[in-house]
């Protein structure tokens, strides 16, 4: 279960797992913003969205997005695949990488197994495999939603 982590300003920051937002708890670092109803760890009610007690400068956010990451592309994507629309487990590379494709946003996308078998070391015009949508580079508010 993730814990979406807000700036004091109530700006998102990014999401952290259960385990980390109870160490900023204890830690006095945030404060619970919303919860579990009827849930507790400890003395605190568990947590779904905390808050910063102080206001973190983020200026560097603004300047460019995320790096690119396996686990962001099926984030991005919502897990679902690129081609068939069913549920993605792998990423797959638009331009291949045998052919200079490189790891970044807009040349990968979420795809199932099987359309990633079937696609295989071709481009997506050669395998007759039309994107559902063209992939892009995420801003830094849609990965922390």
């Amino acid at each position: 279960m993730d814990v979406l982590v807000l700036n004091a300003d109530l700006g998102p920051l990014h999401r952290v797992s259960l385990r980390h937002a109870v160490r900023m708890l204890v830690r006095r670092v945030a404060e619970v913003h919303e919860a579990h109803p009827d849930t507790q760890i400890g003395v605190w009610p568990v947590p779904t969205v905390v808050r910063l007690v102080s206001y973190v400068v983020t200026r560097w956010r603004h300047s460019r997005g995320p790096g690119w990451s396996r686990a962001g592309v099926l984030v991005r994507d919502g897990r679902r695949c690129a081609y068939c629309g069913g549920h993605a487990s792998t990423i797959d590379h638009v331009l291949p990488r045998s052919r200079g494709g490189r790891n970044s946003w807009v040349n990968t996308a979420a795809a199932c197994g099987a359309c990633n078998q079937r696609k295989g070391d071709r481009t997506p015009s050669e395998a007759r495999m039309p994107l559902r949508f063209r992939p892009a580079a995420p801003t830094w508010a849609a990965m922390a939603l």
